[in-house]
């Protein structure tokens, strides 16, 4: 019988990242954070969303070159190579979300998987993305990644590392479960995922004490429903004066919850994955090779319109989210 393939993962959880803040301030932190997971025994570390800097589209940004300023044309590049050292001493890889500007001057809201030895095995760009392409000066906080990103033109690729079957995704990509099944139908086995969720979102009000738990609700769910860990990495805290849920968790094949961050700033939460766990799932409940039936699922990958009168609802309502 073959020996159980079983790795320690951390989530990284980080509080706020001011404009004021340095990068080496940001990248010590993150230091910091790779050496309590090492301590810990962890294989590999994920961090939060776009981590190196304040989640800039927060706010709108007229002049090109300040916005330039938050991404990273090179990676990795001398600002984060301390970063890259530390995991490749250590022993511990870890995910890392970042702006990313393109030689061809294309923008992406991307996260990298980095080996144990210090090397980039894997790179996601985000496709789900949330907000608006037009600053609207009448709500208190933007969300302008329409504007500032380009959907991902990766997909949802799975890397076989660290032992098992990995894929990424970031953010608002947790909240839709096509994320979950396309990695899913790969036979993932360990999704890393970095995000940032307001605790308040001026255009969806109402629900803004629902936050926690659509936010554990949404990778739950998907984790069982593919048979697959979860590792997600929040921001937390009060950045720029809005405040960011947190709540970094670990997720076992099942369903349940198996490490939960309790902080509002850096913190490290680690547990055992074994990728044997993710069988059982596989094998019986939701086999997709026995039980899956896509010739009565077109509708999932048609265009909307073809799908559902929207009427006036697309058209008026706010469309915002994260």
């Amino acid at each position: 019988m073959s020996a159980r393939r079983k790795i320690i993962v951390a989530a990284a959880q980080m509080g706020p990242v001011q404009r004021n803040h340095t990068r080496k301030q940001t990248i010590d932190r993150m230091v910091v954070l790779l050496n309590q997971a090492a301590d810990r025994g962890a294989d590999i570390a994920v961090y939060p969303e776009a981590i190196l800097t304040p989640f800039f589209p927060h706010w709108h940004i007229e002049d090109e070159q300040e916005l330039l300023g938050y991404f990273e044309d090179s990676m990795p590049n001398g600002g984060v190579q301390p970063l890259f050292d530390a995991a490749k001493d250590r022993g511990v890889g870890f995910s890392l979300g970042y702006a990313e500007l393109t030689e061809d001057g294309r923008r992406f809201n991307t996260q990298i998987m980095v080996s144990g030895e210090g090397e980039i095995i894997g790179k996601y760009r985000k496709i789900h993305l949330p907000g608006y392409s037009d600053p609207r000066p009448h709500e208190p906080v933007q969300n302008l990644e329409k504007l500032y990103f380009e959907v991902g033109d990766l997909g949802f690729p799975v890397w076989e590392a660290f032992g098992g079957r990995v894929g990424m995704s970031i953010c608002n990509d947790r909240r839709w479960p096509e994320s979950y099944r396309v990695m899913g139908l790969q036979g993932v086995e360990l999704i890393l995922i970095g995000y940032n969720t307001l605790m308040h979102v001026p255009a969806m009000a109402e629900v803004d004490h629902l936050q926690s738990f659509h936010n554990l609700l949404s990778m739950q769910s998907n984790a069982y429903f593919n048979g697959t860990w979860v590792v997600a990495a929040g921001r937390a805290g009060v950045e720029e004066g809005i405040s960011q849920l947190g709540q970094s968790a670990i997720i076992a094949p099942s369903g349940e919850v198996v490490a939960q961050a309790y902080t509002d700033g850096d913190e490290v939460i680690t547990a055992e994955v074994d990728f044997d766990a993710c069988n059982i799932f596989k094998k019986y409940m939701f086999n997709m090779r026995e039980h899956r039936r896509p010739e009565h699922y077109g509708l999932i990958s048609a265009p909307v319109s073809e799908t559902w009168d929207a009427g006036e609802l697309l058209d008026t309502q706010p469309v915002s989210g994260r």
